[in-house]
């Protein structure tokens, strides 16, 4: 089975739907959305109803700190993220917050573990942005609650960026940063995990949307990006009156 791997969509649709575009296209058959639907984006109703359908549809739907902050924001405003907290929460339905209140932090399946940040106690929202960061996920998804010992692939988002990082004989963890398009084999003699990037906001100076998919009996990952007309959401971020900071990133890309 091929499993399309999308984390932080942050309220872009464009985005979105170029990947589910691009994820079709490779005959991929079940979808995961590792958390973060919104938070940034001009388009959080848009999305989130999107996502509904496609979690009726059989998609796993993790919840992410954006998420969390939409359904109950901040009273007082005293960062551009509180700003758009409180907007994002304003455009939502009761139906879509509560959707999104509903979701829970991990998702575990064979030897997969779905989260959106890290394994290591998900409702802090750890970054998983270096080798002992990847290590400890790593640990923490072998162990209950959140895991068994029979995981060898953990697979989140959070950090906008695209990595692989492995273990091998030793304790020690190892980076590898992935060629897009390009499958890597991920044999279960290893323990893995990746960040497998963000949809609607890439932080890594290229612009293109991103997600990977997992096939979960060749046991290969790929990783991929894919254009979008980054522009015009820019364009709709300004003009639904958000902070321009967060139309810059889509256009510098990160």
């Amino acid at each position: 089975m091929k499993l399309a791997l999308l984390s932080d969509i942050h309220a872009n649709s464009r985005a979105l739907e170029a990947c589910l575009t691009h994820a079709d296209s490779l005959g991929v058959q079940r979808l995961a959305v590792l958390g973060d639907t919104v938070g940034y984006g001009s388009e959080p109703a848009q999305v989130v109803q999107r996502v509904m359908t496609l979690a009726q549809q059989g998609a796993v739907v993790l919840q992410g700190n954006h998420d969390v902050v939409a359904v109950t924001p901040p009273l007082i405003v005293a960062t551009s993220g509180d700003e758009g907290a409180q907007w994002t929460h304003a455009q939502l339905s009761p139906a879509q917050r509560q959707f999104l209140a509903g979701l829970p932090l991990t998702h575990c399946e064979g030897t997969m573990l779905l989260v959106h940040a890290s394994a290591d106690a998900p409702e802090r929202w750890h970054y998983v942005d270096n080798e002992r960061a990847a290590a400890a996920s790593l640990d923490a998804a072998a162990a209950p609650p959140h895991g068994n010992a029979q995981v060898r692939h953990v697979f989140g988002g959070h950090v906008h960026q695209q990595t692989l990082y492995y273990r091998g004989t030793g304790r020690n963890l190892m980076a590898f940063l992935p060629t897009p398009g390009v499958a890597i084999p991920t044999p279960r003699l290893r323990s893995w995990i990746a960040t497998v990037g963000s949809v609607g906001q890439p932080r890594d100076g290229r612009t293109e949307a991103m997600y990977a998919v997992f096939d979960t009996v060749a046991l290969q990952l790929t990783f991929y990006r894919v254009p979008y007309d980054f522009h015009a959401a820019a364009a709709s971020i300004r003009a639904a009156g958000l902070p321009g900071y967060f139309a810059q990133r889509l256009e510098i890309g990160h």
